[in-house]
């Protein structure tokens, strides 16, 4: 019992500090790019910070399979490293009794996982999805912001205004490049005002302003100034849900509708509890470490599995997605052979008579050492 506690503080406070820096990293990634997106005007300032919550949940079930991979990890590697698994195996405890504490631990974070995966994260997906649709698919004038060019919902009118005023219904010193096929106009107005007949259109009502048409130094070049001039803007209400992507779907709806494409993502999202289970029990014969040297290459080794392991697993789901693999031959073997080398790499680990254990191998260079101590170069005597 003090064991299992003592190791509970140990996994929960590595897991802590794993976990805080990679949330960190992931909140400033996705602010970097979410915040580019609202520059270039594809997503709306206001929606910034929702579109940020959405994002890491997205990414959460990976940040919480590396979190406990790594904890598991570096609770090992430290017990190896401060010799404190010689006590352990001096005792007569074996390796396998670290498995019970680890999965006390880890399961309920596989379990979270699994409920990320499963219903989190593609309600997650359909939310960004809804914001991103709203806002390509709201009104013109809604979607200028002043200072910046932003090009209408039809994609034949470019809007700039210098600054807006009253609720955004009002707007100063505009511009306007309008382009009908072979012809192209452009009017500039000091103020414009949002106007609402009574069908429901809406109108860009424009003062004290001029308009170009044509080409200057053709024939047919027009110029004419306007004291009033009404614009029809486009009023294309969203609808949302149309273009629906796959990951956004539900798990339910996923199970109904049976494709490669929806079977490809079940496997994204089914894979996502059994790859952290396989790594958590892979962090236990996997953290030995010769205590007389350093554990980096340790992690080293243990980032370059987790990489592998899931980039294996998006290689599948691309080869369901093609059609080159069927979905009942694509979900097991991958986590068979993780779970195959799981089992072999402790059978090894705790067959410490085998001349080729770590363990055998330290003992035999510390006999050689005593053995055959280096030998030291004489010291050179002076003459007298």
């Amino acid at each position: 019992m003090i064991f299992r506690r003592a190791l509970q503080r140990e996994l929960a406070s590595s897991a802590g500090a794993t976990f805080t820096v990679l949330f960190t990293v992931l909140v400033t990634w996705t602010l970097i790019r979410v915040l580019g997106s609202a520059a270039g005007g594809k997503v709306a300032s206001g929606d910034v910070l929702a579109l940020i919550g959405f994002a890491i949940l997205s990414y959460l079930p990976v940040i919480l399979t590396l979190t406990t991979f790594i904890a598991v990890l570096a609770a090992v590697t430290r017990s190896y490293r401060d010799s404190e698994m010689v006590v352990w195996f001096a005792s007569g405890m074996s390796l396998r009794r670290w498995i019970g504490p680890v999965l006390t631990f880890g399961l309920p974070i596989m379990a979270l996982v699994a409920v990320l995966a499963l219903v989190v994260t593609p309600w997650a997906a359909m939310k960004r999805t809804e914001f991103v649709e709203r806002f390509q698919k709201r009104e013109d004038l809604k979607r200028v912001a002043p200072g910046q060019f932003r090009e209408s919902s039809s994609s034949d009118r470019v809007f700039f205004v210098e600054r807006s005023t009253a609720g955004a219904t009002v707007v100063q010193n505009v511009f306007v490049n309008s382009n009908d096929g072979n012809r192209n106009s452009v009017v500039v107005a000091k103020e414009g005002v949002i106007e609402t007949d009574a069908k429901g259109g809406q109108y860009l009502v424009l003062t004290n302003g001029r308009r170009y048409q044509g080409t200057p130094g053709q024939a047919d070049f027009q110029s004419m100034e306007f004291e009033r001039y009404s614009m029809r803007v486009a009023t294309k209400m969203p609808v949302l849900g149309a273009d629906t992507p796959i990951n956004a779907l539900p798990t339910s709806s996923l199970l109904q509708v049976e494709n490669q494409y929806t079977r490809a993502e079940l496997l994204s999202r089914i894979s996502a509890p059994i790859v952290c289970l396989v790594l958590m029990l892979l962090a236990i014969p996997l953290g030995f470490v010769n205590p007389r040297a350093g554990s980096s290459a340790n992690m080293i080794l243990a980032l370059l599995i987790f990489f592998t392991y899931n980039n294996l697993t998006k290689l599948l789901e691309k080869s369901v997605q093609r059609g080159k693999l069927d979905f009942a031959m694509a979900w097991w073997p991958l986590h068979l052979a993780a779970a195959l080398a799981v089992l072999a790499l402790f059978a090894w680990r705790l067959n410490v008579n085998h001349r080729w254990h770590p363990l055998v191998l330290i003992n035999a260079w510390k006999r050689r050492r005593i053995v055959h101590p280096p030998v030291s170069a004489p010291a050179k005597v002076e003459a007298q």
